[in-house]
């Protein structure tokens, strides 16, 4: 099966089915379930929701609204690739989280995803 694309996500426009994490910090969209289940990326979701009960976060009324997760991920000159997971209240806005991943094999250079309402989801399902 080929990579993981932009395209396949943008397609993705918030159907009614929503998954719990099994932190039960928040669920999650079709659209991010099928991003974890191609890119094996479910450690990303496990990411966003490990931070739901951080004190920055649920102490923070604008958080709790509304949060931009970015990850950007940086290829090496051994080929080798390492990410940023960020947390901003919106863009543009100064980060809030930053968290520092060694290794991945994420397909893609960038991805950004929301949480509205306790539901992480991609930006076309907005």
């Amino acid at each position: 099966m080929n990579p993981l694309t932009q395209g396949e996500l943008d397609q993705f426009r918030g159907g009614d089915e929503k998954y719990a994490h099994w932190l039960r910090r928040l669920v999650y969209s079709e659209g991010v379930y099928y991003m974890a289940e191609r890119a094996g990326a479910h450690w990303l979701i496990d990411i966003v929701a490990s931070y739901q009960m951080h004190k920055k976060v649920k102490n923070n009324k604008r958080l709790q609204e509304f949060q931009l997760w970015e990850l950007k991920v940086k290829t090496d000159k051994n080929g080798g690739k390492s990410a940023v997971v960020t947390l901003r209240e919106d863009t543009g806005e100064p980060v809030v989280i930053r968290q520092k991943i060694e290794y991945t094999d994420f397909p893609l250079d960038y991805i950004k995803l929301y949480v509205e309402g306790g539901t992480l989801l991609l930006p076309s399902e907005h």
